[in-house]
């Protein structure tokens, strides 16, 4: 099982990163949360992963922070949620929100994220009450640099990433002030789709 990486990055593009571990390129596939913490390419980091073993793959997925990826083991188990699901969850909301989310019961924050019906969003309260903390892991928050310099286009290209048309992009950008760091404005921007 590979657990923790450390390594520079290769490369970044949208939801993949690819850090070099002493000569090795590992590909992973972080949420948007994680991704705008990254620092640039070039410039070291350290991930939190999981690996996912299908028939047909085995994928690797990164974190920043351990509640995060606590946070995704813990959505991969709810029935009709998988590893791409959870990822665009974490990626719509930050593992605080999720557990506020679920322990409030607020079925229409949850049907937020991309590709979460109201029946999933019922089952996730149901199999998830109580076993999401609602508190943030400040020990594990240091590993990146943070990018204050998001705009609107990142904002997209993010909201592009989680499955949403060009058209649902931009109209949900449309009132977010230019200069928003990039993972309020994804914030902001899923808000504005509701």
């Amino acid at each position: 099982m590979i657990s923790r990486l450390r390594g520079i990055i290769l490369e970044k593009n949208p939801p993949v990163v690819v850090l070099d571990v002493h000569g090795v390129g590992y590909e992973a596939q972080v949420s948007m949360q994680t991704f705008y913490t990254l620092p640039a390419a070039g410039e070291e980091t350290a991930l939190y992963t999981q690996l996912v073993v299908r028939e047909d793959a085995h994928l690797l997925f990164g974190f920043g922070s351990r509640e995060e990826r606590e946070t995704f083991r813990a959505l991969v188990k709810v029935s009709g949620i998988g590893a791409k699901s959870a990822l665009g969850i974490l990626s719509a909301l930050t593992s605080e929100e999720l557990a506020a989310a679920i322990a409030t019961e607020d079925i229409k924050r949850l049907t937020a994220a991309p590709g979460i019906g109201k029946k999933t969003a019922e089952r996730m309260v149901l199999e998830l009450r109580g076993k999401l903390a609602a508190t943030s892991d400040n020990a594990t928050t240091g590993l990146f640099t943070q990018n204050t310099a998001g705009n609107n286009e990142d904002i997209i290209n993010t909201l592009l990433a989680l499955g949403y048309t060009d058209k649902e992009a931009r109209t949900a950008c449309k009132n977010i002030p230019a200069g928003t760091d990039v993972s309020e404005g994804v914030r902001l921007a899923l808000k504005n789709m509701l």
